[in-house]
């Protein structure tokens, strides 16, 4: 698995995937001292980002990319992923900077499952999390770095990619909206079931984008983005990628990580923006969007991510706890059916 970790604004500086790739060639280097042989590539998320840089390191080492990911949605901690959730030896583990500087991390995991199991798996992603975080916060790395880890052997792979197709699906509606036949909210939803195998829906009612606050630090861009629309105030909170969104007239969350929530912004020129997007480097708002009306979509996280008491799961519920959100998970189908206020009985 290779991927940038670490804060999105930071990473919009890099004009090429240097740190990845050098990642990439010292797993390679390992390998060949072990009598073995790299011969894919493995995203780790569904995410632009996720994506290009893993097609980048595999153009450039002549590699293949696997169709599948560790999420099926983008993530902001390495314990969120199914290679992580899977129990994949996270050795060997390389993080570089664009300049060059290659950390090696050695987390050795117990491996039997009577002397530590589960919750010894969550201790071991979430100490390379934990080790990593402050790597990438050093000046020399500037808020990010290239990340390869969780190599796989052929018999490891389908326990560990679950999600598949995810390339694909990027791909196909990517042409689709170059091409024009995807140019409103309905279409998207239709788009998404048809093509997708997504149950979508909207979730907010179309508004203007009216404020952005980000703060970058430690590896993670955390901000909020303000939609307004009528009566409503539309409010996604983000680390990274979109973990919670409210609505000031609803009494609780209209959508939970580990369940998705995307922009669509009406109109001519670009119509998907990532939280980045919207936020320019001095925090503004970015003025490509101006008036055009942005919806709020929204669909349920992928099997793998919601197993009750499982690693991901619980990685997510753990993150929303600071963002003021204590209870459980539940679906986005189930928060929409729940009154506006003034509606309750």
């Amino acid at each position: 698995m290779v991927a940038y970790l670490g804060a999105p604004e930071a990473i919009n500086s890099a004009t090429y995937p240097t740190g990845p790739v050098l990642a990439v060639q010292s797993v390679q280097e390992r390998l060949a001292a072990q009598g073995r042989k790299l011969a894919y590539i493995a995203p780790p998320e569904s995410g632009a980002l996720g994506f290009s840089v893993a097609c980048l390191v595999a153009a450039k080492l002549g590699l293949a990319v696997i169709d599948a990911d560790g999420a099926g949605r983008a993530v902001p901690s390495l314990p969120m992923l199914t290679y992580a959730a899977r129990e994949i030896d996270p050795r060997p583990a390389y993080l570089v900077s664009q300049g060059g500087l290659n950390v090696e991390l050695n987390v050795t995991p117990r491996h039997s499952h009577t002397s530590g199991g589960t919750s010894h798996q969550r201790d071991v992603s979430a100490i390379v999390e934990q080790m990593i975080r402050p790597i990438v916060g050093d000046p020399e790395f500037n808020q990010f770095g290239g990340l390869a880890m969780w190599v796989m052997t052929p018999a490891e792979l389908g326990g560990a990619m679950p999600i598949r197709g995810t390339l694909t699906r990027a791909l196909t509606l990517g042409r689709a909206l170059g091409a024009g036949r995807v140019r409103n909210v309905p279409q998207m939803i239709a788009w998404l079931a048809e093509h997708g195998g997504l149950s979508a829906r909207a979730i907010s009612e179309p508004g203007e984008l009216v404020s952005a606050k980000v703060d970058t630090s430690g590896g993670f861009d955390v901000g909020k983005i303000g939609i307004k629309a009528g009566q409503h105030t539309y409010t996604v909170v983000y680390q990274n990628e979109s973990l919670i969104a409210w609505d000031s007239r609803r009494p609780q969350p209209i959508v939970l990580a580990p369940d998705s929530v995307a922009y669509f912004v009406e109109g001519d020129g670009q119509s998907i923006f990532t939280n980045g997007d919207l936020v320019m480097e001095d925090g503004s708002l970015n003025p490509v969007v101006g008036k055009r009306k942005v919806t709020l979509i929204g669909w349920e996280a992928e099997a793998p991510l919601t197993v009750p008491d499982g690693l991901i799961l619980e990685s997510f519920l753990e993150l929303l706890e600071p963002l003021g959100y204590l209870g459980p998970y539940v679906p986005v189908g189930k928060l929409q059916s729940s009154p506006l206020r003034g509606e309750l009985s």
